[in-house]
């Protein structure tokens, strides 16, 4: 009621207890909610958010709540378990090495925060938010309609999405077969033979790519839009060149040089 208001405001389930909105299924615990009218766009991340959130609480019928601190494996608070945690947060110790590269690419907060939810498979695809008890109609993929749409469907696997990546791999000379989720993916592109501004390119292409046939998902879901694959890579490389132009030093090149010479730019 406090953290999501607008969810409550539409939920048939205000004023209930936890024992009223779930069940105990399989020696889990599953969530059962209900609104009272579909979500709109900008409430379906909201739910995801909010189910997700659900997801980290364990329901334990048969024992009393009470408070246990996660660091220790007692779950008994100590001043050396909390320093612990202290020292681990101020010098990086547990730092995912993939946030590390996202962050390093100096690219927009809202693109490197879409890239880390595609990464860490948090974006509320048809099948993510079927999973966390959101009500659809279809949870086939909006661009194909033959699959369910999952991040490594939509993203990488779907007949609309794949040819971007063949074309793609055609500028820097490499074929073969693409990793099956989003992180293997990503780093796929970290991890090519490249150095130096190349290499900072190529990565920032895989988030200005995924970005966009995000965007693209959305206005075919929401606006009934067709989509078009000549529209997206352009829309891409658009996006890209602008980041260049305001992270390189130097960097000069005029849209429509720069993306006639793909080849020589990767």
């Amino acid at each position: 009621m406090v953290k999501y208001p607008r969810l409550y405001n539409i939920s048939n389930q205000q004023h209930q207890l936890i024992c009223n909105v779930g069940s105990q299924k399989d020696a889990e615990w599953e969530w059962s909610l209900n609104w009272r009218r579909s979500l709109f766009e900008n409430e379906i991340g909201m739910a995801a958010e909010f189910l997700e959130e659900l997801a980290q609480v364990k329901i334990q019928q048969n024992r009393p709540d009470s408070w246990v601190w996660k660091v220790d494996p007692s779950g008994n608070y100590s001043t050396k378990s909390a320093y612990r945690l202290l020292m681990e947060v101020t010098t990086g110790a547990e730092e995912d090495t993939n946030l590390v590269e996202l962050c390093n690419l100096k690219i927009p907060l809202k693109q490197t925060v879409f890239a880390w939810r595609l990464i860490k498979d948090r974006l509320p695809t048809r099948t993510n938010l079927r999973t966390r008890q959101v009500e659809l109609n279809d949870s086939r993929c909006p661009l194909c309609n033959r699959l369910d749409e999952d991040a490594t469907h939509l993203f990488f696997h779907c007949t609309k999405t794949l040819p971007l990546w063949w074309e793609s791999q055609s500028w820097i000379n490499s074929s073969g077969a693409f990793p099956h989720n989003p992180k293997h993916h990503f780093l796929q592109h970290e991890n090519w033979s490249a150095v130096g501004v190349r290499a900072r390119r190529w990565k920032c292409w895989w988030v200005a790519l995924t970005w966009t046939i995000w965007k693209h998902r959305n206005r075919v879901v929401f606006d009934n839009q067709p989509f078009d694959g000549s529209k997206v890579m352009d829309d891409a490389l658009f996006l890209l060149w602008s980041w260049l132009k305001v992270t390189e030093k130097g960097f000069t090149m005029q849209f429509c040089f720069w993306s006639s010479h793909l080849k020589a730019v990767f």
